[in-house]
């Protein structure tokens, strides 16, 4: 394949990644595009609900100091387990039942933290006003336990507090059997006057964490406010403020593989803020007042799902919930038409055969036959340009002084063969939206994540762990990571080398060498990719050349 056809791939991707941001692409927000009217207008297009301002001091205390501080109401289902404080009744204190940080480990992913702690991460409701004059409670509010002191998803929990004006807080607090918090607040008026309450509900994080800072997932504040995707970098938010006013929608903070999030009452308007004081939070307000008069009783309802971003658990929230566009929570990126029915037909091939590398081989196959025609016409023309290619390098030598006359003749021999030149690019051209979605649904789905293979391939999202530099394994010395360049990308780099000799050779030497060299670079710069990616291209060569062999072995061309 010449360097033209090469060029008129990247160029083909190109306009196929550009063209569906411009016109398919979900609305994202990003707060360094947005121009200096159109913040200002969101941030002063809220209502008369006051602001959520946190300045206290907390003094730092190791996370096993924290949960040990203060009372605490414990909660477990089949996914999760942890405590709530009573101190605050911030939801701070969640780990993974199911997931741990390290292949085959005992140590359990733990995923909020109580707000002393160095890594505090929690979740808060409550309610706020713009009357000075009443007691409400915060951070600080010691609340009572009524009936059960354990949250389970038979039994929820009860908690409440009462001012100095009579007036009764309380929170009813349930869960189901996976990640979500039901909070419904109840507010008991039990004074002669009536007074206006903002329900509100904030997630916050002491600190960034170490994220992977790659563009293809983002890390950090997100929201979908009516239908709107906002995704706000950690180093946005320090920066600038972010607010807006929504009718619906849901907010939180997502990491690869986790997210801590909110989803305001259904009906009723909000702002969001997603600020950074010390601490980052991304919080919600409702904008119209809750009225509650003498002696009446009125009620608000949040919910709070804290979870492993699992496909069926997030899709099933988006429905069963009713919460528009969750499933962005996880991070499809760009190509979501074709990353996320991957996913699900890996997981489907996955069903069957009990092993995503194996899922990732069927798929491959399948992406095989599916373009089989089209890969059969591409091959062709490449078979009769390998065939003609002495006939060209004698009309090249023939015509080397008269470059409009080899045009001439180059194009008539194209025409008399019926070759395409430029068909040679269409392998390349199909290959590269399918090996991107691979590599998404590889790096971003949590359902492959320590997903083993076979021998040394324990995690089919993390890259080969063996080296050539070490005789993969023989030679007791551990390469460093630039030096790991395993067996699959070995595998990859040998197989690609191997088709490379089924297409046309440039007639141009330097070119040659540059294709000769191609393979090389390409094991090196996939080496540190997913080893499940690597499995993908090359099983995909393998399938590439039996079939390009087949047909180079049928092609005849005539004589000249």
């Amino acid at each position: 394949m010449d360097t033209k056809n090469v060029i008129a791939a990247i160029s083909l991707s190109a306009a196929v990644i550009i063209l569906y941001s411009l016109f398919f692409a979900p609305p994202v927000v990003d707060q360094k595009n947005i121009s200096n009217d159109k913040k200002t207008s969101s941030q002063n297009s809220s209502s008369d609900a006051p602001s959520l301002v946190q300045d206290e001091k907390i003094i730092k205390i190791s996370r096993d100091e924290a949960l040990e501080e203060n009372e605490r109401v414990l909660f477990e289902n089949d996914k999760i387990k942890g405590s709530i404080s009573l101190l605050g009744s911030s939801i701070d204190d969640l780990t993974f039942k199911k997931y741990t940080n390290t292949l085959n480990g005992n140590d359990n992913v733990v995923l909020l933290n109580p707000k002393q702690s160095e890594n505090g991460y929690y979740v808060e409701t409550g309610w706020a006003t713009t009357n000075k004059n009443i007691d409400l409670p915060n951070s600080k509010t010691l609340w009572k336990i009524e009936g059960n002191r354990k949250l389970t998803p038979n039994s929820s929990i009860k908690l409440s507090w009462k001012n100095n004006q009579n007036i009764k807080f309380i929170k009813e607090i349930s869960i189901d059997n996976q990640y979500l918090f039901d909070i419904k607040q109840t507010i008991e008026n039990n004074s002669d006057k009536t007074y206006n309450f903002y329900p509100y509900g904030q997630i916050i994080r002491n600190i960034a964490p170490e994220v992977t800072n790659f563009y293809i997932l983002h890390e950090g504040l997100i929201g979908v406010f009516d239908d709107q995707l906002v995704e706000e970098d950690y180093d946005d938010i320090e920066e600038k403020k972010y607010s807006i006013n929504a009718n619906t929608g849901w907010l939180g903070i997502t990491d690869k593989y986790w997210i801590a999030s909110l989803i305001p009452e259904n009906g009723k308007s909000f702002r969001s803020d997603f600020d950074y004081k010390n601490k980052f939070r991304a919080n919600f307000i409702e904008t119209d007042a809750t009225e509650i008069g003498a002696n009446e009783i009125k009620t608000n309802s949040i919910r709070a799902i804290v979870a492993a971003k699992e496909v069926n658990v997030i899709d099933g929230y988006a429905e069963t919930e009713n919460i528009s566009k969750f499933d962005l929570a996880i991070d499809w990126g760009w190509f979501y038409f074709i990353v996320k029915p991957l996913f699900f037909a890996i997981q489907y091939f996955f069903n069957l055969a009990g092993n995503f590398g194996i899922a990732i081989i069927m798929i491959t196959a399948c992406i095989r036959l599916v373009f089989f025609p089209l890969a059969n016409y591409s091959f062709k023309s490449m078979a009769k340009m390998k065939v003609l290619q002495p006939e060209m390098t004698r009309l090249k030598e023939l015509h080397k002084e008269d470059k409009m006359k080899l045009q001439q003749e180059m194009m008539a021999l194209y025409k008399r063969e019926k070759v395409n030149p430029i068909s040679g690019c269409l392998p390349i051209f199909i290959q590269i939206p399918f090996f991107f979605a691979i590599y998404k649904v590889l790096f971003v789905t949590i359902e492959m994540r320590h997903q083993p293979f076979f021998g040394w391939i324990k995690d089919l999202s993390e890259r080969d762990p063996t080296s050539i530099f070490n005789l993969f394994g023989l030679i007791p010395w551990d390469p460093p990571s630039f030096l790991l360049i395993g067996v699959w990308p070995c595998l990859m780099g040998v197989s690609m080398w191997m088709q490379q000799k089924l297409n046309p050779t440039p007639p141009d030497p330097v070119q040659a060498k540059i294709f000769m060299f191609f393979p090389l670079f390409l094991t090196v710069i996939l080496a540190p990719f997913p080893a499940g990616l690597v499995i993908y291209w090359t099983i995909n060569n393998i399938l590439t050349m039996a079939q390009q062999y087949i047909i180079i072995k049928r092609t005849t061309v005539k004589t000249v």
